[in-house]
Protein backbone atom coordinates (compact mmCIF):
# COMPACT_ATOMS: atom_id res chain seq x y z
CA UNK A 1 0.00 0.00 0.00
CA UNK A 2 2.84 2.41 0.87
CA UNK A 3 4.39 1.70 -2.53
CA UNK A 4 1.15 2.66 -4.32
CA UNK A 5 0.81 5.83 -2.23
CA UNK A 6 4.41 6.76 -3.08
CA UNK A 7 3.73 6.35 -6.80
CA UNK A 8 0.59 8.48 -6.56
CA UNK A 9 2.48 11.25 -4.76
CA UNK A 10 5.24 11.25 -7.38
CA UNK A 11 2.63 11.30 -10.16
CA UNK A 12 1.02 14.35 -8.55
CA UNK A 13 4.37 16.16 -8.25
CA UNK A 14 5.26 15.40 -11.87
CA UNK A 15 1.82 16.53 -13.02
CA UNK A 16 2.53 19.97 -11.55
CA UNK A 17 5.83 20.01 -13.45
CA UNK A 18 4.33 18.76 -16.71
CA UNK A 19 1.31 21.08 -16.78
CA UNK A 20 3.55 24.08 -16.08
CA UNK A 21 6.01 23.09 -18.81
CA UNK A 22 3.09 22.53 -21.19
CA UNK A 23 2.45 26.27 -21.09
CA UNK A 24 5.88 26.89 -22.67
CA UNK A 25 6.26 23.84 -24.87
CA UNK A 26 2.69 23.02 -25.84
CA UNK A 27 1.11 26.46 -26.02
CA UNK A 28 4.21 28.51 -26.76
CA UNK A 29 5.93 25.98 -29.02
CA UNK A 30 9.33 26.54 -27.37
CA UNK A 31 11.59 23.67 -26.28
CA UNK A 32 13.02 24.39 -22.83
CA UNK A 33 15.86 22.33 -21.40
CA UNK A 34 16.07 24.03 -18.01
CA UNK A 35 12.82 23.06 -16.32
CA UNK A 36 14.65 20.83 -13.84
CA UNK A 37 16.67 23.88 -12.76
CA UNK A 38 13.50 25.72 -11.73
CA UNK A 39 12.42 22.53 -9.98
CA UNK A 40 15.74 22.50 -8.12
CA UNK A 41 15.81 26.20 -7.27
CA UNK A 42 12.39 25.86 -5.67
CA UNK A 43 13.51 22.82 -3.68
CA UNK A 44 16.72 24.46 -2.44
CA UNK A 45 15.18 27.89 -1.82
CA UNK A 46 12.31 26.61 0.31
CA UNK A 47 14.56 24.14 2.13
CA UNK A 48 17.19 26.74 3.03
CA UNK A 49 14.52 29.21 4.13
CA UNK A 50 12.96 26.64 6.46
CA UNK A 51 16.27 25.36 7.87
CA UNK A 52 18.26 28.59 8.18
CA UNK A 53 15.53 31.09 9.03
CA UNK A 54 12.85 28.93 10.61
CA UNK A 55 10.16 30.05 8.18
CA UNK A 56 7.23 27.64 8.00
CA UNK A 57 6.42 25.55 4.94
CA UNK A 58 3.78 27.63 3.15
CA UNK A 59 5.62 30.99 3.32
CA UNK A 60 8.87 29.25 2.35
CA UNK A 61 7.15 27.63 -0.62
CA UNK A 62 5.71 30.95 -1.81
CA UNK A 63 9.05 32.73 -1.34
CA UNK A 64 10.73 29.92 -3.27
CA UNK A 65 8.28 30.49 -6.11
CA UNK A 66 9.12 34.21 -6.11
CA UNK A 67 12.87 33.51 -6.16
CA UNK A 68 12.47 31.01 -8.99
CA UNK A 69 10.27 33.42 -10.95
CA UNK A 70 13.04 36.00 -10.67
CA UNK A 71 15.56 33.54 -12.11
CA UNK A 72 13.11 32.67 -14.90
CA UNK A 73 12.75 36.37 -15.67
CA UNK A 74 16.53 36.89 -15.77
CA UNK A 75 17.19 33.96 -18.09
CA UNK A 76 14.04 34.50 -20.13
CA UNK A 77 14.99 38.00 -21.29
CA UNK A 78 18.09 36.89 -23.26
CA UNK A 79 16.72 33.44 -24.15
CA UNK A 80 13.51 34.71 -25.71
CA UNK A 81 15.34 36.99 -28.11
CA UNK A 82 15.99 33.76 -29.97
CA UNK A 83 13.75 31.02 -31.32
CA UNK A 84 14.24 27.39 -32.26
CA UNK A 85 17.72 25.94 -31.77
CA UNK A 86 19.14 29.10 -30.20
CA UNK A 87 16.46 29.18 -27.50
CA UNK A 88 17.17 25.53 -26.70
CA UNK A 89 20.89 26.26 -26.38
CA UNK A 90 20.35 29.22 -24.05
CA UNK A 91 18.14 27.17 -21.73
CA UNK A 92 20.64 24.32 -21.91
CA UNK A 93 23.43 26.70 -20.86
CA UNK A 94 21.35 27.95 -17.93
CA UNK A 95 20.67 24.37 -16.86
CA UNK A 96 24.39 23.56 -16.83
CA UNK A 97 25.37 26.77 -15.00
CA UNK A 98 22.85 26.38 -12.18
CA UNK A 99 23.62 22.68 -11.73
CA UNK A 100 27.33 23.51 -11.46
CA UNK A 101 26.59 26.17 -8.83
CA UNK A 102 24.41 23.78 -6.82
CA UNK A 103 27.08 21.10 -7.00
CA UNK A 104 30.06 23.28 -6.08
CA UNK A 105 28.69 25.89 -3.65
CA UNK A 106 29.22 23.58 -0.70
CA UNK A 107 28.94 26.38 1.87
CA UNK A 108 25.30 27.03 0.89
CA UNK A 109 23.93 23.88 -0.77
CA UNK A 110 26.34 21.30 0.72
CA UNK A 111 27.11 20.36 -2.88
CA UNK A 112 27.28 16.60 -3.55
CA UNK A 113 26.65 15.85 0.15
CA UNK A 114 23.09 17.14 -0.15
CA UNK A 115 20.82 18.55 2.54
CA UNK A 116 19.34 15.92 4.88
CA UNK A 117 16.70 16.30 7.57
CA UNK A 118 14.41 18.67 5.68
CA UNK A 119 11.43 19.52 7.92
CA UNK A 120 8.08 18.00 7.15
CA UNK A 121 5.42 20.50 6.08
CA UNK A 122 3.30 22.04 8.81
CA UNK A 123 -0.02 23.34 7.48
CA UNK A 124 -2.30 25.28 9.81
CA UNK A 125 -0.53 23.81 12.83
CA UNK A 126 -0.74 20.20 11.61
CA UNK A 127 2.51 18.41 10.74
CA UNK A 128 2.11 16.11 7.78
CA UNK A 129 4.11 12.93 8.27
CA UNK A 130 1.95 10.15 6.82
CA UNK A 131 1.84 9.18 3.16
CA UNK A 132 -1.91 9.65 3.04
CA UNK A 133 -1.58 13.12 4.53
CA UNK A 134 1.06 14.04 1.99
CA UNK A 135 -1.01 12.58 -0.84
CA UNK A 136 -3.89 14.85 0.19
CA UNK A 137 -1.62 17.92 0.54
CA UNK A 138 -0.01 17.47 -2.87
CA UNK A 139 -3.40 16.60 -4.36
CA UNK A 140 -4.94 19.84 -3.11
CA UNK A 141 -2.04 21.91 -4.43
CA UNK A 142 -2.21 20.00 -7.73
CA UNK A 143 -5.91 20.80 -8.08
CA UNK A 144 -5.28 24.50 -7.44
CA UNK A 145 -2.43 24.39 -9.98
CA UNK A 146 -4.58 22.69 -12.61
CA UNK A 147 -7.45 25.13 -12.11
CA UNK A 148 -5.12 28.13 -12.52
CA UNK A 149 -3.35 26.68 -15.55
CA UNK A 150 -6.57 25.53 -17.25
CA UNK A 151 -7.93 29.06 -16.86
CA UNK A 152 -4.71 30.37 -18.42
CA UNK A 153 -4.94 27.81 -21.23
CA UNK A 154 -8.40 29.14 -22.21
CA UNK A 155 -7.74 32.81 -21.43
CA UNK A 156 -6.77 35.50 -23.97
CA UNK A 157 -3.20 34.95 -22.75
CA UNK A 158 -3.33 31.27 -23.69
CA UNK A 159 -4.92 32.05 -27.03
CA UNK A 160 -2.17 34.63 -27.69
CA UNK A 161 0.45 31.96 -26.94
CA UNK A 162 -1.20 29.62 -29.42
CA UNK A 163 -1.39 32.35 -32.05
CA UNK A 164 2.29 33.16 -31.62
CA UNK A 165 3.14 29.47 -31.79
CA UNK A 166 1.21 28.92 -35.01
CA UNK A 167 2.19 32.12 -36.84
CA UNK A 168 4.34 34.56 -34.90
CA UNK A 169 4.44 37.23 -37.59
CA UNK A 170 0.67 37.28 -38.04
CA UNK A 171 0.06 37.40 -34.28
CA UNK A 172 2.61 40.17 -33.86
CA UNK A 173 0.82 42.09 -36.60
CA UNK A 174 -2.33 41.90 -34.48
CA UNK A 175 -0.54 43.55 -31.57
CA UNK A 176 0.65 40.49 -29.65
CA UNK A 177 4.16 40.96 -28.24
CA UNK A 178 6.09 37.68 -28.57
CA UNK A 179 8.80 38.64 -26.07
CA UNK A 180 6.37 39.67 -23.33
CA UNK A 181 3.91 36.80 -23.89
CA UNK A 182 6.57 34.11 -24.00
CA UNK A 183 8.34 35.66 -21.00
CA UNK A 184 5.18 35.56 -18.89
CA UNK A 185 4.68 31.90 -19.83
CA UNK A 186 8.30 31.10 -18.99
CA UNK A 187 8.01 32.78 -15.57
CA UNK A 188 4.71 31.06 -14.76
CA UNK A 189 6.11 27.66 -15.74
CA UNK A 190 9.18 28.30 -13.58
CA UNK A 191 7.02 29.27 -10.62
CA UNK A 192 4.99 26.08 -10.76
CA UNK A 193 8.16 24.00 -11.17
CA UNK A 194 9.40 25.66 -7.98
CA UNK A 195 6.17 24.66 -6.27
CA UNK A 196 6.79 21.03 -7.24
CA UNK A 197 10.37 21.31 -5.97
CA UNK A 198 9.23 22.47 -2.53
CA UNK A 199 6.78 19.57 -2.30
CA UNK A 200 9.41 17.07 -3.42
CA UNK A 201 12.00 18.33 -0.93
CA UNK A 202 9.69 18.09 2.06
CA UNK A 203 8.41 14.70 0.91
CA UNK A 204 11.77 12.92 0.57
CA UNK A 205 13.39 15.11 3.32
CA UNK A 206 16.70 15.06 1.40
CA UNK A 207 17.88 16.82 -1.74
CA UNK A 208 21.12 16.95 -3.70
CA UNK A 209 21.98 18.31 -7.16
CA UNK A 210 21.67 14.91 -8.88
CA UNK A 211 17.87 15.21 -8.71
CA UNK A 212 17.92 18.33 -10.91
CA UNK A 213 20.27 17.43 -13.75
CA UNK A 214 20.00 17.85 -17.51
CA UNK A 215 18.71 14.27 -17.61
CA UNK A 216 15.75 15.38 -15.49
CA UNK A 217 15.01 18.29 -17.84
CA UNK A 218 15.12 15.92 -20.79
CA UNK A 219 12.87 13.48 -18.94
CA UNK A 220 10.30 16.23 -18.26
CA UNK A 221 10.37 17.24 -21.92
CA UNK A 222 10.01 13.59 -22.90
CA UNK A 223 6.93 13.31 -20.69
CA UNK A 224 5.24 15.99 -22.78
CA UNK A 225 6.45 14.61 -26.11
CA UNK A 226 5.15 11.16 -25.21
CA UNK A 227 1.83 12.29 -23.74
CA UNK A 228 1.24 15.16 -26.14
CA UNK A 229 1.34 18.93 -25.93
CA UNK A 230 -1.00 21.84 -26.48
CA UNK A 231 -4.00 20.43 -24.61
CA UNK A 232 -5.15 19.41 -21.13
CA UNK A 233 -4.94 15.62 -21.48
CA UNK A 234 -1.44 15.16 -22.89
CA UNK A 235 0.58 15.93 -19.72
CA UNK A 236 -1.57 13.54 -17.67
CA UNK A 237 -1.09 10.71 -20.17
CA UNK A 238 2.65 11.38 -20.41
CA UNK A 239 3.24 11.47 -16.65
CA UNK A 240 1.28 8.28 -15.96
CA UNK A 241 2.92 6.45 -18.86
CA UNK A 242 6.49 7.52 -18.13
CA UNK A 243 6.32 6.90 -14.38
CA UNK A 244 4.40 3.63 -14.37
CA UNK A 245 6.22 2.06 -17.35
CA UNK A 246 9.59 1.60 -15.59
CA UNK A 247 7.85 0.41 -12.42
CA UNK A 248 6.73 -2.64 -14.39
CA UNK A 249 10.40 -3.66 -14.54
CA UNK A 250 10.31 -4.34 -10.81
CA UNK A 251 8.09 -7.35 -11.45
CA UNK A 252 10.55 -8.81 -13.97
CA UNK A 253 13.15 -9.45 -11.29
CA UNK A 254 15.92 -7.54 -13.05
CA UNK A 255 19.08 -6.84 -11.01
CA UNK A 256 19.38 -3.32 -9.60
CA UNK A 257 22.46 -2.70 -11.74
CA UNK A 258 20.58 -3.59 -14.92
CA UNK A 259 17.12 -2.08 -14.37
CA UNK A 260 18.15 1.64 -14.75
CA UNK A 261 19.85 0.93 -18.08
CA UNK A 262 16.85 -1.03 -19.33
CA UNK A 263 14.59 1.84 -18.25
CA UNK A 264 16.62 4.34 -20.28
CA UNK A 265 16.51 2.02 -23.30
CA UNK A 266 12.71 1.74 -22.98
CA UNK A 267 12.38 5.54 -22.79
CA UNK A 268 14.53 5.94 -25.90
CA UNK A 269 12.70 3.25 -27.84
CA UNK A 270 9.34 4.77 -26.87
CA UNK A 271 10.38 8.20 -28.17
CA UNK A 272 11.72 6.75 -31.42
CA UNK A 273 8.51 4.81 -32.08
CA UNK A 274 6.33 7.81 -31.29
CA UNK A 275 8.33 10.09 -33.58
CA UNK A 276 7.60 7.66 -36.42
CA UNK A 277 4.05 6.61 -35.58
CA UNK A 278 2.55 9.61 -33.75
CA UNK A 279 4.82 12.68 -33.59
CA UNK A 280 2.22 14.73 -31.69
CA UNK A 281 2.29 12.25 -28.79
CA UNK A 282 -0.30 9.81 -27.48
CA UNK A 283 -2.95 12.44 -26.68
CA UNK A 284 -1.44 15.57 -28.22
CA UNK A 285 -2.73 18.00 -30.79
CA UNK A 286 0.57 19.39 -32.00
CA UNK A 287 3.97 17.99 -32.86
CA UNK A 288 7.37 19.65 -32.55
CA UNK A 289 9.25 20.00 -35.80
CA UNK A 290 13.02 19.93 -36.26
CA UNK A 291 13.17 23.72 -35.77
CA UNK A 292 11.81 23.37 -32.22
CA UNK A 293 8.43 24.84 -33.18
CA UNK A 294 4.96 23.31 -32.79
CA UNK A 295 2.87 22.49 -35.85
CA UNK A 296 -0.38 20.71 -36.63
Amino acid sequence: MNYILHLLIMIEIYLILAYGLNLVVGFGGLLSLCHAVFYGIGAYASTLLMIKTGISFLPAMLMGMAITALFAFLVGIPALRFRGDHFVLVTLGFQMIVFTVLYNWVGLTRGPYGIPGIPRPVVFGYEITSLIGYLILVGVILMVTIIILFILYKSPFGLALKALRDDEMAAEGLGKSPIHTFLYAFIIAGGFASLAGSLYATYVTYIDPTSFTLDESIFLLSVLLVGGTGNRLGPLVGVVFMILLPEALRFLGLPDTVAPNVRQMIYGLTLILLMFLRPQGIAGEYKINHYGKAEN
